[in-house]
């Protein structure tokens, strides 16, 4: 049923000129024990909902999900054995997920990764991937350097999370953990949000453009 409801959601979304501060962003942040998102499995998911240039911190998610065994890629986030065996199943947190979801559009930095992780979840359990519409806040930030958007500021270097905070002043508190790194890309999204809007990109087909480097 969570399924269904979850795909319904699409008969009628976000429309591409809809007004940024009207849009339900959801910023995502995921754990996984590796980087290939088919052999590898996820640890936590996180996310925050954005909207109206505010986070909503009424609005929140984070699950971990259980593992049979633990190793170095799950205890670098501070995960115990005990508690990595005692998470919610794969198809339980994902299910979760989506019902948190719905038609969000899905923010986050280099968030390809992320939506391929769930991806290849949906697909173990459901045979299905995500729908929802996403923007990932490198290459906001990259779209918005070639606007003028950061004149006068020490750039981040290479538009890393991490620099990004140093850029706009960000304390990156609870970092490597999907709910802390959630909050944490929440963050840096707005002060994007507010660049773009001065850089006149008000509508969501304006901040969803991939970056693609010349050449």
């Amino acid at each position: 049923m969570i399924i269904e409801n979850y795909l319904a959601q699409f008969t009628s979304t976000w429309p591409s000129d809809a007004p940024v501060a009207q849009v339900r962003f959801v910023v995502l942040d995921s754990e996984t024990t590796g980087l290939d998102p088919r052999r590898d499995r996820l640890i936590t998911i996180g996310a925050v909902a954005v909207q109206d240039g505010e986070i909503r911190l009424d609005d929140v998610f984070e699950v971990m999900l259980q593992l049979a065994y633990n190793n170095s890629s799950v205890t670098v986030h501070g995960i115990t054995r005990d508690e990595a065996r005692e998470g919610l199943s794969e198809r339980e947190g994902v299910e979760m997920f989506l019902d948190y979801l719905r038609d969000g559009v899905i923010v986050g930095h280099h968030i390809g990764h992320d939506i391929e992780a769930l991806n290849c979840a949906l697909e173990r359990h459901f045979g299905k991937t995500l729908r929802n519409q996403s923007l990932d806040t490198m290459d906001l930030a990259l779209h918005l350097n070639d606007d003028g958007a950061f004149a006068g500021r020490e750039m981040a270097q290479g538009f890393s999370l991490d620099g990004l905070c140093d850029m706009f002043g960000i304390l990156p508190h609870d970092r490597h953990t999907a709910g802390g790194d959630a909050f944490i890309t929440g963050q840096v999204f707005l002060r994007l949000l507010k660049a773009a809007q001065k850089a006149g990109r008000r509508t969501l087909a304006s901040i969803c453009v991939p970056y693609e480097v010349a050449g």
